[in-house]
């Protein structure tokens, strides 16, 4: 059973960057799909960005595109979210999730179809 954890979220001004990991606690190389979702107080969780194995395709919301990106070190069995440009509307709980199956693109969105999730890590971002 892989584990997922996140970590490098904190307090961070407007215009900042803040790289956030998700380290799984066994190996990545079986996992095909590895999403980042985030829930801001009071709304929905909703999806910022995907990278599947296959063919290394990412995926963004239309909030993080140019502005996040996302990457992977199988050899640290680590998922990063590279964020910049940060704006206040950005502050949620930022959690990682990863799928052992390449997940088509429209099931990418819904946090349900992953079969692992982490816990998430707060990020705010305010002056």
């Amino acid at each position: 059973q892989v584990q997922l954890a996140e970590s490098g979220g904190g307090l961070v001004q407007p215009g900042g960057s803040l790289r956030l990991s998700c380290a799984a606690s066994g190996s990545i190389s079986n996992m095909y799909t590895m999403g980042w979702f985030r829930q801001a107080p009071g709304k929905e969780r909703e999806f910022v960005a995907a990278f599947r194995r296959s063919g290394g395709s990412t995926h963004f919301a239309d909030f993080a595109k140019g502005r996040f990106t996302i990457s992977r070190d199988n050899a640290k069995n680590t998922v990063y979210l590279q964020m910049n440009s940060l704006k206040p509307e950005d502050t949620a709980v930022y959690l990682c999730a990863f799928d052992n199956r390449r997940l088509i693109v429209s099931s990418l969105w819904v946090e349900e179809n992953y079969g692992y999730r982490g816990q998430g890590t707060q990020v705010t971002v305010s002056s």
